[in-house]
């Protein structure tokens, strides 16, 4: 019964990943939520509201490098139309799109860089790695993102 219930629910995964693989707004909001999820960790590490763990760091520079090397992918023309906050800038201005998904990629191998196998030794070595990763995040938002009030 169990590994029907693990076929059953392998299977449900699947299809769902694969209808989410077409639609690229949807796709575009599962990363931008665990990009949030890694973020929101990685703030409240630096602001010590949560103890800082070079594991835990670790992980969190591991998706945003991941959502780096397939972000781009997800903004194929007439995916502007529909429930997106992407601005249409990412359409007008492609080649600044993606020089800032080039420098996201480039930040992100960096902070993967020096965080090393074990994680960023301590709070100001995650704070060196991350800090340059999350001001390209701020800068794109700024640019290719409609800002909701």
């Amino acid at each position: 019964m169990k590994k029907l219930a693990l076929a059953v629910s392998i299977l449900c995964l699947t299809a769902t990943g694969v209808a989410a693989a077409d639609d690229p707004i949807a796709v575009r909001k599962a990363i931008m939520q665990a990009n949030a999820a890694s973020a929101g960790l990685a703030g409240a590490m630096l602001k010590r509201e949560i103890d800082y763990n070079p594991v835990i760091a670790r992980a969190a520079i591991l998706t945003l490098a991941a959502s780096a090397k397939t972000f781009g992918d997800y903004f194929p023309d007439g995916s502007n139309d529909g429930d997106t906050t992407a601005a249409p800038a990412i359409w007008e201005n492609a080649e600044g799109f993606q020089a800032a998904l080039d420098k996201y990629v480039s930040d992100t191998a960096a902070a993967v860089e020096a965080a090393g196998k074990d994680g960023p030794a301590d709070l100001p070595a995650f704070q060196a790695a991350i800090g340059p990763v999350f001001g390209n995040c701020k800068s794109c938002h700024e640019t290719f993102r409609i800002q909701k009030n």
